[in-house]
């Protein structure tokens, strides 16, 4: 399925879309947010992140320096610095991409 129309089979629904669950070393999750929605700041010790944008726009603020994340833009988080996401539009999806660690617990 098309990452879009996986989305839009979502919509309503806020955070972790979906999980890849093929791959033992790589996780791939889709996260989608309605305007003003997001993920808090806080610090991923664990890996190093990269922010894949899919639909929509909003904002990854990395250390206090914020990235604008829209559809084909990507983002790189190193692991251990602070993060947090927020949505600027009605539909923000965007693809978090990482080595695998822990289940991703996002909630909207």
């Amino acid at each position: 399925m098309h990452l879009g129309e996986m989305a839009a089979s979502f919509h309503g629904r806020a955070g972790l879309i979906w999980a890849l669950r093929a791959s033992g070393d790589l996780n791939a999750n889709p996260v989608r947010f309605e305007a003003e929605g997001g993920v808090e700041e806080h610090v991923n010790d664990k890996v190093d992140v990269i922010l894949l944008g899919k639909a929509g726009s909003g904002f990854v603020t990395v250390d206090e320096e914020e990235h604008l994340v829209s559809s084909r833009t990507m983002t790189f988080v190193p692991k251990g610095a602070r993060r947090s996401t927020r949505s600027t539009s009605g539909d923000f999806v965007y693809l978090t991409v990482h080595r695998r660690r822990g289940p991703l617990q996002i909630g909207g």
